[in-house]
């Protein structure tokens, strides 16, 4: 799938959504929000109202599937219920099957690493981080589970939680445009 997206559901993390997405803008990506539902509006975590630029039939019928790279990602964030309902998503965990399938990238974080890109199949021997006491279903399908708060192994990025934020919408930054764009990026920002 060709494009940067950043998913939104229902009990979404605003830090981990909104601060990634921050991020990505600033660092000059071309990236759009979807909501995973048939409107734009999608609440947080915390009550919060947001309205994506794509609903999910929108997301559907502009989709590029053809030509993906690395440089191609699907972005999750965390926060439950958010990361459950994303994760309940048939369609939407099937398409990022194929996108990483064909070659491109995923991040998730906090609860999303292992909600979310535990339905990869092949996972085995990867090296993720997640939200503290959500390991175990990445454990289980074999991947490494590390305490870093960031971390990113080939084509897959993860995050411990909102406090790693930044860092991980960076590394993201740092995928797709390089190092200095992502040292820029922090530059301006004071870090």
């Amino acid at each position: 799938m060709k494009g940067v997206y950043v998913f939104f559901a229902d009990g979404f993390e605003e830090t981990e959504a909104l601060t990634t997405v921050d991020m990505l803008l600033r660092g000059g990506v071309d990236v759009k929000t979807v909501s995973i539902y048939d409107h734009s509006s999608v609440r947080s975590a915390h009550k919060i109202h947001i309205m994506t630029e794509l609903d999910f039939n929108e997301f559907l019928d502009t989709v590029q599937l053809d030509g993906t790279t690395d440089k191609d990602f699907m972005v999750f964030p965390g926060g439950i219920p958010g990361a459950t309902n994303l994760a309940d998503n048939r369609m939407l965990m099937d398409l990022m099957v194929k996108h990483y399938q064909d070659g491109g990238s995923v991040a998730a974080i906090c609860a999303s690493p292992s909600v979310v890109l535990s339905h990869l199949p092949d996972i085995q021997g990867k090296k993720m981080t997640c939200y503290d006491g959500f390991e175990p279903a990445m454990q289980e399908k074999g991947a490494i589970y590390s305490k870093d708060g960031v971390v990113t192994d080939g084509r897959i990025i993860t995050g411990r939680g909102a406090g790693h934020t930044v860092a991980f919408g960076l590394a993201i930054v740092a995928h797709i445009m390089g190092q200095p764009t992502a040292d820029a990026v922090a530059k301006s920002i004071m870090l």
